[in-house]
């Protein structure tokens, strides 16, 4: 059983984290959802990189073309990233906001990232460069879910979690509805090392402040096991 005594901080390395965007590209197919997963090429040549959604770091040039504030920047980069990744072309208009995830301090490279879930129609059509990005599936969030959990494809934290939410919707307009009118979670983990893994702490949960991974009260976490990840929110 795990325990909170036995739960250690990770010691906060300071660095700023740099301001990125990312795109849920999703599509209606029949009776169900799909979303595009893109696989990166791994550093090492064998071509097993995670699995991720199209995405990269806020650029000057989104900077300088946003009309206001950061959210409408992270859109600009949000949609250049995608085509430049996958060559599909999103309207900045059309992206839904619905998360913002901030790399853990002890993280050496940090990124603050937007996400938005971004509707793709019947004529998208993506095409990959072989290079940075080797591959590309379309998947049913829980198609996805399942092949990270046969070990088939890697899946970090923030698309296992997306994932997940997006299981529960059958339809675009479903998932745009229901998620787009929910505020903007914020995700700035916290992790607890424990005898059998970790528990990645999210704001929210009732033991987010003080570290305490058995303080009684909300629940939302991602749990670090050894059969791989499980998110629990209340």
């Amino acid at each position: 059983m795990l325990r909170g005594r036995e739960a250690s901080r990770i010691a906060a390395v300071s660095s700023e984290p740099k301001p990125s965007a990312t795109v849920v590209p999703i599509r209606d197919a029949g009776s169900a959802l799909e979303i595009l997963l893109l696989q990166r090429s791994s550093r090492r040549g064998d071509k097993l990189g995670a699995w991720v959604f199209p995405g990269g770091k806020i650029e000057a040039a989104d900077r300088a073309g946003a009309a206001s504030d950061w959210l409408d920047a992270a859109r600009l980069a949000a949609v250049r990233e995608t085509h430049e990744e996958a060559s599909l072309a999103l309207e900045a208009e059309s992206l839904v906001p619905i998360s913002r995830w901030i790399t853990p301090e002890v993280t050496p490279k940090r990124f603050d990232t937007w996400f938005f879930l971004g509707p793709v129609g019947p004529d998208g059509e993506v095409t990959v460069d072989g290079g940075e990005i080797c591959d590309h599936r379309w998947l049913s969030p829980g198609a996805a879910l399942e092949a990270y959990r046969s070990g088939e494809i890697q899946l970090a934290p923030p698309q296992f979690v997306t994932l997940t939410w997006l299981e529960a919707h059958r339809s675009v307009g479903d998932a745009l509805r229901e998620l787009g009118r929910e505020p903007i979670m914020v995700f700035h983990p916290r992790i607890c090392r424990t005898s059998e893994g970790a528990c990645i702490l999210y704001p929210g949960d009732a033991g987010y402040e003080d570290w305490e991974i058995e303080r009684p009260g909300a629940r939302h976490r991602l749990w670090a096991l050894g059969e791989g990840w499980r998110y629990e929110r209340d």
